[in-house]
């Protein structure tokens, strides 16, 4: 394997848009130089102030050539783009020698360029944010505690159940909060959803006609499955003497969403482009956030297992958090371990190649409880 490049000390965070919080200032007390790039250099600057981190960082005014001008070997680029930008981030990182980092999945133009990546001894570092991210840490640490308890070699049968949702704080009649970009989220509820059900694999070409009742700690909330769950269960390290009964990874709403939203998916059948796209607009003139409001995520990880002898272990991880007037849940909730992360790419703990947050039990753990450190609140029950 190629040894890791060292870091040079300079991280650039490129994009100040709703998921950029304290996760930025918690790279200014420990990179030794952070620079903001934003479409302006004024609104770089307005979003350092708005943070309290004006004179922390340097504020750029971001382009593609702007950015690679002044990258040097060893910097870290954390991208905040949408996700279609990362690729060529990703390659401007290559041919500079510099480090990558984002809390979005990976793609596939990213992972092409990925052997590159490690060639040149740089780390790239993807899906460590809330979701994914902090719902990967839960699942591998649930399944190292499953593991140590069952036996890997036992065959069983296992439920794995993950769903993560930012929703408003005080329900409303909409029943939801707009916490990134209203044609997000309206063409993720045009794409289906692959996940194991009843021990098959499932697809449901409209994901909220799988829309079904789902209790956290007594609370009753409404979840559908979301994007492909299965290539996870090869992901997360399952033993393969347990089988899988159910493994969904999803979306969690509030109660009430799926007949709230009904006039929503009678536009989204009609798979309009235009009419989308314009409705998305609707929504957000509609239902805008405003700075009195406060969201809430909610991030529920559960694993029952039972094995064949008639042994039996369930684990549930529960993250329940409220935006502050200074700071949303999900900025929070995105940000902070996207920069954890960023602190190990600075330290050289994270090998070459692509890193999916912490992938092992052991590295998962480590992760949380730094987390925990950071004043990220969650609790574990296991046994209940």
């Amino acid at each position: 394997m190629t040894e890791v490049g060292p870091a040079s000390g300079t991280v650039h965070w490129v994009g100040a848009g709703l998921s950029t919080g304290s996760g930025l200032a918690a790279l200014c007390d420990t990179a030794a130089r952070v620079r903001l790039w934003h479409r302006t250099e004024e609104r770089a600057e307005g979003a350092l102030a708005a943070l309290g981190l004006a004179g922390r960082a340097e504020p750029r005014a971001f382009t593609l050539p702007a950015l690679v001008a002044e990258l040097a070997p060893g910097d870290i680029v954390v991208s905040m783009l949408p996700a279609p930008d990362h690729a060529p981030l990703l390659d401007a990182c290559v041919g500079a020698r510099a480090h990558f980092a984002c809390s979005s999945y990976v793609s596939d133009a990213v992972l092409e360029l990925v052997p590159a990546a490690g060639a040149a001894g740089l780390t790239v570092l993807t899906e460590a944010g809330l979701d994914p991210g902090i719902d990967h840490l839960f699942a591998h640490s649930l399944i190292a505690r499953a593991t140590e308890a069952i036996g890997p070699e036992t065959a069983a049968s296992y439920t794995l159940t993950s769903y993560c949702g930012g929703v408003p704080a005080v329900p409303n009649d909409f029943r939801y909060r707009f916490s990134w970009a209203p044609a997000g989220v309206l063409n993720a509820l045009r794409s289906p959803a692959r996940y194991i059900e009843d021990g098959a694999e499932t697809t449901a070409d409209r994901p909220w006609t799988a829309t079904r009742p789902h209790a956290v700690d007594g609370e009753s909330f409404e979840v559908y499955p979301n994007r492909d769950s299965v290539p996870f269960v090869a992901q997360y390290g399952l033993p393969p003497a347990w089988k899988p009964q159910t493994f969904v990874r999803g979306t969690l709403r509030l109660d009430g969403w799926l007949t709230a939203w009904a006039p929503v998916f009678a536009e989204l059948a009609g798979d309009d482009d235009q009419r989308i796209a314009a409705l998305a607009r609707e929504l957000a003139a509609r239902y805008p956030t405003t700075d009195a409001d406060r969201d809430r995520v909610v991030l529920a990880v559960s694993l029952d297992v039972h094995a064949g002898s008639g042994e039996a272990w369930s684990g549930r991880y529960l993250l329940d958090t409220v935006g502050t007037e200074r700071e949303s849940a999900m900025a929070r909730l995105v940000s902070r371990p996207l920069a954890l992360g960023v602190g190990h790419i600075l330290d050289g703990s994270l090998p070459t190649g692509l890193s999916r947050a912490a992938e092992t039990g052991e590295r998962s753990q480590a992760w949380l409880g730094e987390l925990e450190r950071a004043g990220i609140d969650f609790s574990l029950r296991v046994g209940e």
